[in-house]
């Protein structure tokens, strides 16, 4: 602020990635007290992806006016590819700054998944069996399975996991909910996918200290679980539990994964 007017002065700091623009753009110089209007465009072949006010997305506007200017902002602007293939950082229900925003980067910059539509990741929502073991396959570099017999019922050819779960049960990560089927559509619990990513890591040892009251010495991931939190994958919902049974979100999985192969 200041001025040897008598005015104050306010910067907001407007800034564009590639594919577009922002007008006017740099440091913006407002009178306190007056509204201004930054204007959106994307070059040929773009969209709006999302505008972030002060670091916090508002979507995908065209346009944006701040009113009442009392203190300096931020506007930036990220744009994608017009044909909907999601650039790293544009969904707008990935926080910057929350736990997850880099892991979010790492797995759709590595093929390892895509979000929910252009713009979403739904961070919270759930993931089933069959995802789980697909984001782990992508993560090795979606190896090419050595059998093509399949010992599950419920894993159809043709279906996008089919491979991913046969390099699974080549490899000993999973085993299937019985003899014969996978359940590839039930969510994924905690315990299961701490399980699936340290026999993909070839079952370490782990350790005896066990900070959880709800995993059990005897249960079949109580290994998995004290190797993620000896090699800080997760440190449990709280200091206390793991919360095993609890549905695995995409967020999770993600920042799981990120951490295991990082």
């Amino acid at each position: 602020g200041g001025g040897s007017s008598g005015y104050s002065y306010y910067t907001i700091e407007a800034t564009a990635g590639t594919g577009g623009s922002i007008s006017p753009s740099g440091n913006v110089s407002v009178r306190e007290g007056r509204d201004q209007t930054f204007t959106i465009t994307p070059d040929k072949g773009y969209a709006v992806a999302n505008v972030k006010i002060d670091g916090k997305s508002i979507g995908a506007v065209k346009s944006y006016t701040f009113e009442n200017v009392s203190r300096t902002h931020t506007i930036e602007v990220i744009f994608m590819k017009a044909n909907g293939n999601p650039q790293t950082g544009v969904f707008v229900d990935v926080a910057t700054g929350s736990y997850y925003d880099d892991a979010v980067d790492w797995a759709v910059e590595n093929g390892i998944t895509q979000g929910t539509d252009d713009t979403h990741f739904s961070p919270d929502g759930i993931c089933t069996r069959a995802q789980a073991v697909t984001f782990l396959w992508r993560a090795a570099g979606s190896p090419k399975p050595e059998t093509r017999t399949m010992p599950f019922t419920d894993v159809l050819v043709g279906s996008y996991y089919y491979d991913a779960v046969l390099w699974a049960v080549e490899n000993g990560i999973t085993k299937g909910t019985s003899d014969t089927t996978f359940s590839p559509n039930m969510t994924c619990s905690r315990a299961q996918i701490v399980t699936f990513l340290w026999r993909s890591e070839k079952s370490p040892a782990a350790g005896t200290a066990n900070p959880f009251a709800d995993v059990k010495s005897t249960a079949y991931y109580a290994g998995a679980v004290l190797w993620a939190v000896r090699e800080d994958i997760t440190k449990g919902t709280t200091s206390t539990t793991f919360s095993p049974d609890a549905d695995c979100t995409r967020a999770q999985i993600v920042t799981f994964l990120w951490r295991c192969k990082k």
